[in-house]
């Protein structure tokens, strides 16, 4: 029997290893663009990106217009359609798991939901069940409580049948 009728994912490094591999390295080439001789260590660059989120790093480390974020969000598209992140070792068997027991999978992340599906029928053979993602307008994206709150009212769940992981 399960114990949460809904896992809550996060998809960039929770369900897949993008941050090393692909956020971080296409991002120190879009700063290469936009400000010359301006560099980040992957680690702040992963504390900022948790601390601030995205968009509000770009804006208040580097100083980002927002025709600059619609440009560098463009290029990103462009840059994740041919570039796909491999599955942690594991978190297969926990969605299919979840699924086959009769749970639901819904993800809350910064991703795209076009990035997101692919991942998951390209890994997974499966959708989620609820996408809260990038697409959203930024004041409903995480951190918001917006996509949590939607999934309880949406599902009629409790916050004590929510497992999220981020």
């Amino acid at each position: 029997m399960l114990k949460y009728k809904c896992l809550v994912l996060d998809h960039d490094d929770t369900v897949v290893q993008s941050m090393k591999t692909l956020s971080y390295p296409f991002f120190l080439f879009e700063l290469e663009q936009f400000r010359p001789g301006e560099t980040i260590s992957l680690e702040d660059y992963i504390l900022e990106c948790h601390r601030l989120g995205f968009a509000e790093l770009c804006r208040q480390r580097f100083h980002f217009t927002d025709e600059e974020l619609k440009i560098e969000h463009k290029q990103w598209m462009e840059y994740i359609m041919s570039h796909i992140p491999d599955p942690y070792p594991g978190i297969s068997d926990v969605i299919h798991r979840q699924k086959a027991e009769g749970g639901l999978i819904c993800v809350v992340s910064h991703s795209s939901d076009v990035n997101i599906l692919r991942d998951y029928r390209a890994h997974l053979g499966l959708e989620p069940d609820a996408i809260y993602s990038w697409d959203l307008p930024e004041e409903l994206r995480k951190p918001s409580t917006y996509a949590l709150e939607d999934i309880m009212k949406k599902y009629g769940f409790s916050p004590s049948q929510l497992l999220v992981v981020d």
